[in-house]
Formats: C-alpha cells, structure tokens, sequence
C-alpha cells in the first residue's frame, strides 16, 4: 500500500443488509473510524425507525455523522459533502484509510465523486410550480418539463413532484436545460474509494426487512413516532417507518396496515438503492454472508 496514498472504503447496500456490522468489523480491522453516509440517521430524534448504530455498536468504533443534526435542521447534501471532505481531510493526518457507511446513493456520491454544480436560482420559481402543481397537477408540469427540457423529461424520476419541480426550476431560472448541468467536470478528491457492496436474493433482502420492522415496532416504534406528530410537516419526517404511522396516528389507518406499509415501502426503498448502487461498475460485490477475511483480502488486493 503506498504509504501517501489515502483510501476511503464505502460499504454500500440495500436496508437491512447488514452494512453497520460490516462497517464495525472494518474500521476495527484498519484501526479507523466511520462517516455514517445514511441522511436519516443524522436527526437524534429518529433512532429507532432509521435503525440507527446502537448504543453497542457506537461504542464499538469511533462514528461522525449519527445524530448530529436535529429535525428542525436545514441540512443538505451540499452541507453534508462539505463537512464529510473536512472530517475526511481531518482523519487522513492520522489514517490511511477510512470507512464510510450508508444506503444514501446521492450522499455516498457527494463525498466520493463530488454534487453536480447548480447555480442559485430565484426561490419565487419554486412557489409558484408548487401552485401550479396543486391547481393543475403534476402532467401539467410533466409536458412543460418536456417542453423545456426532453432528456431530463426521459431520464428523472417523472413520478415525483420534487424532482420534476426541481429540473424546472433550474431550466427556468437558468434559461438552460437542467440536464446540461449535470455530470460536467466534479471536484477532484484527494483519496481513492474502495466500495464494497452486500446483496443477496431479492427475497432474504425482502424478509430480512420485514423482520426489521417487526423489531423496530417492538423497540418503540410507535412512541417514537407519536412524539414527533407536532414535527410532521418536516422534511426530515417525509420518510418511511414515518409517514405511514402519522396516517394510523390520525385515523386514516389501521395499524396492521400501516404497518405493511412500512414493509411494502421498505422494499421498495431496497430495489431503487439496489438500482442506484449497481451503476457504480467498480463496486466489489459479496454475498451478505461472506466470510470477513475474504472481504479484507479482497479489499487489501486493491488498497496495493
């Protein structure tokens, strides 16, 4: 290994894989620490419904970014990759390698690759889209994406209002297609990524989830959950193992549904990180049973 070379490992996956462990067993193994690259786990008042690092496993290896932020936080992904490449360059004086750890795609691509530039644009665009979006709705806005700006129309989610409101407001704002601001030059980094992915069939990854929130309701869940009804309207709480419990909360659910919900919603989550993570042609992937010295020896065969 060459001794003035840094190396970020990321561990990468679907929910519920078994990427914390994994993560645990590494930083011990390099004598490091972990960046927790999962955007959910930074509130502290989600811990049981974002099945956050136990108290345990905190305590096992040195952790930054696990209940840093409060929900009332404005924190972005630019936040993040900022504070993630100065705890990075921080840790490097000490370390060779670090670990990182999290099913965020966009995050875990922030501190590895660096956020595609968008210039500022002026915040009454957004406004009035989101009028729009309520008066007209989300077809309305769907042609005008076409309209303005076709290949973000044929490669974003054209499902979600977010991210068609987002590609037109900066289409808008700038006069320039929000595709031709995407994959332009990014920030260099000064270390090199190692990512390693789990994954088994698709159905273990299913039940593996179910049985995770059967431990998060038994853990709390509910309670959890109840405490930040007067927080719903966050952002932050925009989220599964959330959204689905305000519904019971306020009537409109039985539990039992809710509750599948969460399941069904889950595994959704899973397949689009699944999708995510597989673009990555570079990621060394193993079964979420592998033996932890073939995973290090797999790792060390890269690190020289």
């Amino acid at each position: 290994m060459n001794s003035n070379q840094k190396y970020l490992i990321a561990v990468v996956g679907p929910t519920a894989i078994g990427k914390t462990a994994l993560s645990i067993k590494l930083a011990n193994h390099f004598k490091t620490q972990i960046l927790s690259a999962d955007s959910r786990q930074f509130f502290k008042e989600m811990q049981i419904g974002t099945a956050a690092p136990t108290a345990t496993e905190l305590a096992s290896a040195p952790h930054h970014f696990i209940h840093h932020k409060s929900i009332t936080d404005n924190y972005s992904v630019g936040s993040f990759e900022k504070d993630a490449i100065q705890c990075l360059n921080n840790l490097f004086t000490k370390h060779q390698v670090a670990v990182m750890v999290g099913g965020s795609g966009l995050y875990v691509d922030a501190v590895t690759k660096g956020l595609d530039y968008f210039p500022d644009v002026d915040q009454s665009i957004r406004e009035k889209l989101n009028t729009t979006l309520e008066t007209n709705g989300l077809e309305h806005l769907q042609n005008q994406l076409k309209q303005l700006d076709e290949v973000s129309y044929n490669t974003i989610a054209i499902e979600n209002p977010h991210r068609v409101i987002r590609a037109l407001e900066v289409s808008i704002g700038t006069g320039k297609p929000y595709s031709s601001f995407l994959n332009k030059e990014k920030n260099r980094r000064d270390f090199k990524t190692i990512t390693v992915g789990l994954t088994t069939d698709r159905e273990i990854i299913y039940d593996r989830i179910n049985q995770r929130v059967d431990i998060m309701v038994n853990e709390g869940l509910l309670d959890e959950v109840k405490n930040l009804i007067p927080f719903k309207h966050l952002n932050a709480l925009n989220t599964v193992g959330y959204k689905e419990l305000f519904n019971y909360f306020d009537g409109t659910w039985e539990l039992d549904f809710a509750i599948s919900e969460i399941k069904k919603n889950s595994r959704r989550f899973a397949k689009r990180q699944l999708t995510w993570f597989k673009r990555n042609e570079n990621t060394l992937w193993f079964d979420y049973k592998t033996e932890l010295e073939h995973i290090i020896k797999t790792i060390n065969t890269n690190l020289n």
